[in-house]
Parts: C-alpha cells; structure tokens; sequence
C-alpha cells in the first residue's frame, strides 16, 4: 500500500472513529489507528496490520452498542432480558455485528435479534429476491411496512419468525415459542 492509500484508509478511519464513537472509545480507537501509521513508517506491517484491526473491532464493538438502542422495551406484562450484543471481525464466520434481546410472558417467548454486516445478510437479501425459496422452507414471502418478509408460523408448535431485511444492511429477526 502507497502512502497515499495508507492516508486515505487513516482517514477514513479517523472519520468513522469520530462520526460513530464518542469519549474513550475515539480516544482508544484514534490511539490505535495513530500506533498502527507509526509501526507501518518503521516497517513494522505485521504490528500495524493488527493496530488497525483493534481499531476495528472497536469500532464495530460500538457500532454494536449503538444497534441495542433499536430493541424496544418490553410490552406490558412483559419481561426482558438484557440485551446482548456481539461484534466479530471478518476474520471469525466472515464477521457480523448483531444485538439481541429476549422478552417473555408466562410460558412464551419472544427473541428479536438485528444483524449488520454480516456475508449471511447477502444470502437472506437472495432468498427474498426469489419468492420461489420461502414457500420451500415452508415460509411466506409478504410485505410488512413496505419491506418484504418471511414468515414462517408452526401452529401446532406454537412457534414461528419472521424475517425481514431493511435497506439491504440490516436483517431483522423475531422468533416466538409459545406464542398464541
């Protein structure tokens, strides 16, 4: 990579580390992108490879965070569970950022997970580009707001998901077990 790439890839992530992250984690992600042009000017290309990806883990770690704002609270008489977060680099399963949060009522339970950059989010925008492949894995292909979904529903289990890809970034999933 030229200088000129490694000042542009420096910031772009400069700006992202800015734009997404506040306080500590700028600090903390700036630090590590400034370490990694240091190590790369002393020829170091295998401390600065893995200084530019703490960054970006961090950054995906925040990035994470920022998508547990979108779970909603429980309903009334509802119980939630907190919520859990994971951000994983390309390196583990292709990489994928994803928050999830369980709600539950009696005996039933709700699991409403939204997953970011993930390669799995390429074949789920396929599968709803082809209306012949959800009635195959016994779903329904339909529209909910304006946004295509698969639903698939067990009455005699009580169980079901819907899946639903938002913006062609974002796969949202809610699945249900004892759900009337």
């Amino acid at each position: 990579m030229g200088k000129t790439g490694l000042r542009c890839l420096t910031a772009l992530f400069i700006g992202v580390s800015i734009f997404i992250s506040g306080g500590v984690w700028a600090d903390e992600i700036t630090d590590s992108i400034e370490e990694a042009i240091e190590y790369y000017k002393e020829g170091d290309f295998v401390e600065a490879v893995n200084s530019l990806d703490y960054a970006s883990q961090l950054i995906r770690q925040k990035r994470s965070g920022n998508l547990e704002s979108f779970l909603p609270e429980p309903l009334a008489g509802w119980s939630a569970e907190d919520v859990k977060s994971q951000a994983t680099g390309a390196g583990f399963l292709g990489g994928m950022i994803s928050a999830k949060r369980k709600y539950k009522k009696d005996k039933s339970s709700v699991t409403v997970e939204i997953i970011t950059d993930s390669p799995a989010l390429q074949s789920m925008v396929m599968m709803f580009s082809n209306p012949a492949y959800a009635p195959a894995d016994g779903g329904k292909i339909t529209k909910i707001k304006g946004q295509k979904a698969i639903i698939k529903y067990h009455p005699s289990q009580k169980s079901g998901e819907i899946n639903i890809v938002v913006a062609k970034q974002y796969l949202i999933s809610v699945k249900g077990q004892n759900i009337n």
